[in-house]
């Protein structure tokens, strides 16, 4: 059976090797007789899978000791609640900066907890570009951010500098792209169906103190003092997701790490910007300082002639290039697990398509 390249935004394409190992697996994971789907989650096979898979991410990310790592349920959205119940504790306000759709979302919940100052935002120029920002209120909680823009394809090209400020990333559709430091943030969160397994977990990796000092009416399920002192098993976790993510970690491991991953991503991006920035019928939409690596949006200009392209693109095996539907237009996700022959088949496709439409 022939795979197509699936450009989806999430849930996205998974790495061959992946998905090759968890097959092989499904019916007898490591002589236990049953299939990781299936088995407790108090097991001692199913500890030393979560154990291990922790222990493979603090390496790839080289997470700090002094922070918790969280595998938990509910998809990122969930801690747009999460985290000011957690932590807009102190003084009950926060700080958000805007630069698409999933930060505004953020924000809007964080308003029910608290008050709300937003510092910056790029909906002026329809969030194709990131805010510059380098003053916060000292007296915010903490200052939240959306790491990396799926929608709109923008990523931040700096680390907000927030001082004492505990500064929150939403990383899901940027996480394990390349290195990060970690301890320039006080909280990360991921869903994990873009870059890191199938949709059902989120990770959260928060700093130590930041942990402990929930609202009353924090549900115990968001408390991340409750779910760290459980292991992330306060109740049944995403089992197999958690499974599939120490897998997809062990195979960045193996490739070299993120600095490696880095070098794969940027060889990539680079090669579809480069035909975006010298074509004559497809245009980037995100100004250059601020292109995302994992999502690349782009246009013609025509909205019929999009959807041609879209139609004929799939029909290539090139599938879910489709730009969101608040944008229009194409985007192409090449997270981690898109191979270089993948962006090499697009761009091959574009050439066609452009002599015949242009």
């Amino acid at each position: 059976m022939n795979r197509i390249f699936n450009f989806s935004a999430g849930p996205s394409m998974l790495p061959v090797p992946v998905l090759e190992r968890a097959a092989s697996e499904m019916l007898n994971y490591n002589g236990s007789g049953m299939s990781v789907m299936e088995m407790s989650h108090r097991s001692a096979v199913y500890q030393q899978i979560i154990d291990q898979t922790e222990a493979d991410l603090r390496k790839l990310m080289n997470i700090p000791d002094n922070y918790k790592v969280l595998f938990l349920q509910g998809g990122a959205s969930t801690q747009f609640s999460a985290v000011p119940l957690n932590l807009m504790t102190k003084n009950g306000k926060a700080d958000y900066i805007v630069s698409g759709q999933f930060s505004g979302k953020a924000a809007k919940e964080a308003e029910r907890y608290g008050e709300v100052r937003i510092l910056a935002s790029s909906k002026d120029k329809n969030f194709t570009y990131v805010p510059y920002v380098t003053e916060f209120n000292k007296d915010s909680d903490y200052v939240h951010i959306c790491y990396n823009n799926t929608i709109f394809g923008t990523v931040y090209p700096y680390v907000p500098q927030t001082g004492d400020i505990p500064l929150v990333a939403d990383m899901s559709s940027g996480i394990l792209s390349k290195p990060v430091n970690v301890a320039d943030y006080g909280l990360i969160y991921a869903g994990a169906q873009k870059n890191m397994a199938p949709a059902g977990m989120t990770l959260v990796i928060v700093r130590e103190d930041l942990i402990g000092d929930a609202m009353d009416c924090c549900p115990v399920m968001l408390q991340y003092k409750i779910q760290a002192e459980n292991g992330s098993m306060y109740n049944t976790p995403p089992c197999y997701s958690i499974y599939v993510a120490g897998l997809v970690y062990k195979w960045l491991l193996e490739l070299g790490g993120l600095e490696e991953m880095q070098k794969i991503n940027e060889a990539k991006a680079g090669m579809l910007y480069d035909f975006l920035d010298n074509s004559k019928l497809f245009k980037a939409t995100a100004e250059k300082e601020c292109r995302s690596l994992m999502n690349v949006c782009f246009v013609t200009g025509d909205a019929d002639l999009d959807k041609k392209f879209c139609a004929e693109a799939t029909a290539a095996g090139l599938s879910n290039l489709k730009g969101h539907r608040s944008v229009g237009g194409m985007r192409a996700s090449i997270y981690n697990a898109m191979p270089v022959a993948g962006v090499e088949a697009l761009i091959a496709f574009m050439e066609k398509f452009e002599k015949e439409n242009g």
